[in-house]
């Protein structure tokens, strides 16, 4: 679904990601664990073609073909999916009437009631949510898009406890079950808190700081490291 070869990526003079390998099949899920200002949120936004980040070096390949040198949109096109951390508000735009510019209407009511936001679908998007109500929002937003590859950016951040397992069942759901077109998904979680992992299950966990991957392995074994040994290489 995914490859990433010698990924180096800056904005200006600045580099942020150096040397990124990462390798995402068909049909699996993979969690992105890392500190603050590790470089998970720009890699996410990096696949997506999203500014200010410029590729110094390196490719990345979505079902086997070079994306790096395609715009936003067209990334889009290809299925290629991302629920923001700090989406924008957006006045005059309703949640039901963005569902129908997408035509997926249909799609609209049942999702919005499996993540308790069934009474939101007349509002303008996003403008007074909470965080919570926000990061609801971008799940269902995407579910609507469609798209085959799922990346979510710190999805169960803000969110109360509640609604971080309605969060997690819908990525878990998304995920798992092929597109409109019967496609298989594939799915790239950052979390910061580790809670999406006991609602989802992950088939690989990247340890990502300053910029480089330094490990992959099983995501229970890594999050449970991380909480004991910080963001570091386990030991063999």
């Amino acid at each position: 679904m995914l490859e990433i070869r010698d990924l180096t990526v800056g904005i200006g003079d600045a580099t942020i990601l150096e040397n990124v390998n990462l390798t995402l099949p068909e049909g699996e899920l993979h969690v992105l664990l890392g500190p603050n200002g590790s470089g998970k949120s720009s890699l996410l936004a990096t696949i997506m073609g999203l500014p200010p980040f410029a590729i110094h070096a390196g490719e990345i390949f979505f079902h086997g073909s070079p994306i790096q040198d395609l715009d936003l949109h067209e990334r889009a096109r290809l299925g290629i999916g991302l629920a923001y951390q700090r989406p924008p508000s957006i006045d005059g735009v309703s949640l039901h009437g963005f569902a129908q510019a997408l035509g997926a209407d249909d799609q609209l009511v049942a999702h919005a009631k499996a993540l308790d936001l069934s009474d939101f679908l007349d509002r303008d998007m996003n403008v007074g949510f909470s965080g919570g109500e926000i990061k609801r929002w971008e799940v269902l937003k995407l579910m609507l898009q469609d798209p085959r590859l799922l990346m979510f950016d710190e999805p169960e951040s803000g969110v109360d406890l509640e609604h971080v397992i309605d969060v997690g069942e819908a990525i878990a759901r998304v995920v798992r079950a092929p597109d409109r077109d019967g496609r298989t998904c594939s799915g790239l979680v950052i979390t910061h808190t580790g809670l999406i992992l006991n609602h989802v299950k992950a088939d690989r966990a990247h340890i990502i700081k300053d910029g480089r991957i330094l490990h992959s392995g099983d995501p229970q074994t890594l999050f449970a490291h991380v909480q004991t040994g910080g963001y570091t290489v386990p030991a063999a």
